[in-house]
């Protein structure tokens, strides 16, 4: 296992863990998270021997957001901090060439939720939930986190959620589509490599162009959809994994893909 300043990256196999490592402040994000997340995110992103990535928290949250007891200079520029700090470790997730599955325990808070919701896939231990909590203290959701919400439960369920600041809870995300599986606390880790292991069995090329097709089917037309998806669809077709598996597929075998 590789440490920088609060985060931690350990692989196993073909599957890198990225887990948030200030357990001591719920793993709130101060400038070393911010940091060490996006050094992680793109050194995993850039590994072609990693195929999957499990994004997780050590201790009692997933992450509770951002540290405000974190001493900010008197010049800062919200706005600026956000989008120079924060989105690049976001669209880390979102543009990677291979799927992030997040495993949430206990709160995925504020900003947090966003790491969260980033996610091409969410298991949730029982004890865990998403929670808007900026109406609070005055503020409004950040991160990308109204995107998620408003593309996932709708706009008025969304605004609900972000107003009234209500906490959702493991089954409820589930229902709402906003998670994938949830299972027991004492079981989280061990269904996310699961369902890693079972990702990291695809073909690789598929996994990356299928996740590029469905976020550019987030914000397009039908027509202009269709077209991008052919376009991926051709670099799929040409490549050498449909090739094997054709061949795995006639010869009733396993394929074996490589990623190319």
């Amino acid at each position: 296992m590789s440490e920088a300043l609060s985060v931690t990256t350990s692989t196993q196999g073909s599957i890198a863990v990225i887990c948030f490592n200030r357990p001591q402040k719920l793993n709130a994000f101060d400038q070393s998270q911010r940091q060490a997340f996006r050094d992680a995110a793109h050194k995993v992103n850039a590994d072609e021997s990693i195929r999957v990535v499990v994004l997780m928290g050590e201790g009692r949250a997933f992450s509770a957001g951002a540290d405000l007891s974190e001493v900010m200079p008197d010049e800062l520029d919200v706005e600026q901090g956000l989008i120079q700090e924060y989105k690049p470790a976001l669209m880390a997730i979102t543009q990677a060439p291979k799927p992030w599955i997040s495993a949430v325990n206990g709160a995925a808070a504020g900003i947090g939720s966003a790491f969260a919701m980033a996610c091409d896939l969410t298991v949730m231990a029982e004890n865990a939930y998403l929670y808007q909590a900026f109406s609070a203290i005055g503020l409004i959701p950040d991160g990308g986190a109204t995107w998620h919400l408003a593309q996932t439960v709708g706009r008025k369920r969304a605004f609900e959620l972000i107003a009234l600041g209500t906490k959702l809870g493991a089954q409820e995300c589930l229902q709402l589509g906003l998670c994938n599986r949830v299972v027991a606390e004492d079981k989280l880790f061990d269904e996310a490599m699961l369902l890693a292991n079972e990702l990291v069995n695809k073909a690789p090329l598929a996994l990356r162009y299928a996740k590029e097709a469905l976020n550019e089917a987030m914000q397009s037309n039908l027509s202009d959809t269709f077209n991008h998806e052919a376009k991926l669809q051709k670099i799929c077709a040409e490549s050498e994994d449909a090739k094997e598996g054709s061949r795995a597929f006639l010869a009733k075998r396993k394929a074996q893909f490589i990623g190319r």
